[in-house]
Formats: C-alpha cells, structure tokens, sequence
C-alpha cells in the first residue's frame, strides 16, 4: 500500500469514528477527538463539553466505546482518556450541536445562527460561518449562510487554522444540517504575514 492510500485510509477512518461519536454522545456536547500511535496502542483522546456522560455511570458508556473502536473500527489497543472543552464558544463540534438542539426545541434558525455566530465572535474568534440547511421558510431546501469577521476559503491559512464542525436534527419539515467554521483568536491574519515579511526583508 502506498503512502498516499494510507494517509486516505486514515483520514477516511477517523472521519467515521468522528461521525460515531457525534451521535454517540450528543448529550455530552462532543467536541472532536485525537487519535495517535503509541508503542503500546492507539491513543485516542476524546473532547466533550459534558465528560462525565461520556464515561457514563460506573464507566459503562466509556467502556461501551472502547469495544466499539475495537470491534467496529478495528483500532488496535484502544486507550481512550476525556478532556473537558474548556471554551465551548470556539469549539465547531460543540456549537453545530448547540446550533441543531436549539433548532429542535423550535427556536427560528435566524436567531440561533446570529447567536451562534456572536458567541463566537465574542470568545475571540478572528472568523466564523454558520450554515443551516434545509427546509428554513418554504418546502424547497436551502442553506442559509451567518458570518463575521475574516474567513480563508483555500490556502495554507484555511488548511492550517479553520476547524470545521458538523450537526444535524430531524425536525417535522424534514433534516436540518448544521455547519460551523472557526478561525481561532491564534490564528494569523493576511496583514500579519506581510507585516512579518516586511519585516524580515529589512533584517536580510
């Protein structure tokens, strides 16, 4: 197998158990997952807003995960360790699922797209985009697009900064997809790097 057919494999198996775990935990408010290689086995760290739902009472739902990254996903040696998000606000996983429960409990997409996106915003997020699909005012399907501040859509800004998180909810009109795109208070913005060039070509 080729390195590249690797890499593909890898992604494509961590982007399965990141879907296994959004509706596995969703009362936990699940917040992405790290997985790494160790000598001994595979690492696999999981965020979440509410980490005590995620071990479950007496360890039985933390437990019940193990044997699934075993059984289901063929992960070698499964340690699995809970982190608490500390700041849910510039967590997309933990937003989308906020986004999509609010929804469910019938509040109008326009008012919790812009909230989401001030929340965000106020965390110190450099950018964000919610998008809500679906049936939102008549029976035709369509997104709606909530954004502030600065958003890279292609380049290495976009590939090494924006995190990307993802929710949906059945309502009586039909499924509803949440998306929301974070460019984190770390992140650089464009006028920095040139700042930074200029700069360094001074030094030279």
């Amino acid at each position: 197998m080729t390195v590249i057919k690797q890499i593909l494999q890898t992604r494509i198996k961590k982007a399965d158990i990141e879907e296994y775990f959004r509706e596995r935990l969703k009362s936990a408010l699940f917040g992405g997952v790290s997985i790494s290689l160790t000598p001994v086995g595979t690492r696999v760290t999981i965020y979440a807003m509410r980490p005590s739902r995620v071990i479950g009472p007496k360890g039985k739902v933390i437990k019940e995960i193990t044997e699934a990254l075993e059984k289901q996903f063929s992960v070698e040696n499964p340690v699995v360790t809970v982190v608490e998000v500390e700041v849910p606000e510039l967590n997309p996983f933990v937003m989308a699922e906020r986004i999509a429960q609010d929804l469910e409990k019938g509040v109008r997409y326009r008012r919790v797209g812009f909230w989401a996106v001030r929340r965000i915003m106020e965390a110190g997020a450099k950018g964000v985009e919610v998008h809500i699909s679906g049936k939102l005012t008549s029976a035709r399907a369509r997104t709606e697009k909530f954004t502030e501040g600065f958003m890279p859509k292609s380049g290495e800004l976009a590939m090494d900064y924006v995190i990307e998180g993802k929710s949906s909810v059945k309502l009586k009109t039909g499924v509803f997809g949440v998306r929301v795109l974070i460019y984190p208070p770390d992140a650089p913005l464009p006028e920095e790097i040139r700042v930074k060039k200029l700069e360094g070509g001074q030094g030279a």
